[in-house]
C-alpha cells in the first residue's frame, strides 16, 4: 500500500533527466518544503523546519518536467509517498521519496503559459491555434459565451 501526498516547495536541484535502455524516461529533483508560521513573540512570519523530498517522475510526465521545471521554482507535487530506510558503512538514515503523478508551478508565486505536449512519438507540437483534439483553443472568439447560470455558479463565494 502507498500513501498519497501533495507537497508544495522549491525545486532545490537541477532536474536530472535520463532515459533507460528500455526507453523509460525518468526525471528527478530534490524538493525543499518549508511551512511558515507566525511567531507571536517577534510578530513576524518565520520559516519552520524544512522537509526534503526526492521527486521522481516517469514517462511523459518526466519529459514535461524536464522541459518545464527549473531549480529555484515553486512547484506543487502530488503523488505516492515512499519512505525507505537506508544504510551504508558509515551511516544510516531514511529517504523520503514522492513518485509524482502530477507536477505543476505554484501559481501563488508565479504565472505560467500552458503549452500542450505533443502525443508520444509525434515529430513536433501542433501550432497552438490549430484544434487537434476536437476542442477549440482557449483564446478563440468562436467559443460560446458563458450562460448566466454558469457564470453565477462560477462566482459563488467570490467577493466583488
Amino acid at each position: 500500500m502507498s500513501d498519497s501526498i501533495t507537497v508544495t516547495g522549491i525545486v532545490a536541484t537541477t532536474p536530472r533527466h535520463l532515459v533507460t535502455s528500455s526507453g523509460l524516461a525518468i526525471t528527478s529533483f530534490r524538493l525543499a518544503s518549508s511551512q511558515r508560521r507566525f511567531d507571536r513573540v517577534k510578530q513576524t512570519w518565520v520559516d519552520a523546519e524544512t522537509n526534503w523530498y526526492t521527486v521522481s517522475s516517469f514517462r511523459q510526465l518526466a519529459h514535461n518536467v524536464e522541459r518545464s521545471v527549473q531549480k529555484g521554482e515553486h512547484v506543487v507535487v502530488a503523488g505516492r509517498l515512499r519512505i525507505r530506510p537506508w544504510e551504508n558503512a558509515d551511516r544510516n538514515g531514511t529517504s523520503v521519496e514522492v513518485e509524482a503523478e502530477t507536477v505543476g508551478h505554484d501559481l501563488a508565486w508565479c504565472s505560467t503559459v500552458y503549452t500542450r505536449s505533443p502525443p508520444p512519438g509525434a515529430a513536433s507540437a501542433p501550432h497552438p491555434t490549430e484544434p487537434t483534439d476536437g476542442f477549440l483553443p482557449a483564446d478563440t472568439d468562436d467559443a460560446p459565451p458563458m450562460s448566466d447560470e454558469a457564470e453565477s455558479a462560477a462566482l459563488v463565494g467570490v467577493d466583488s
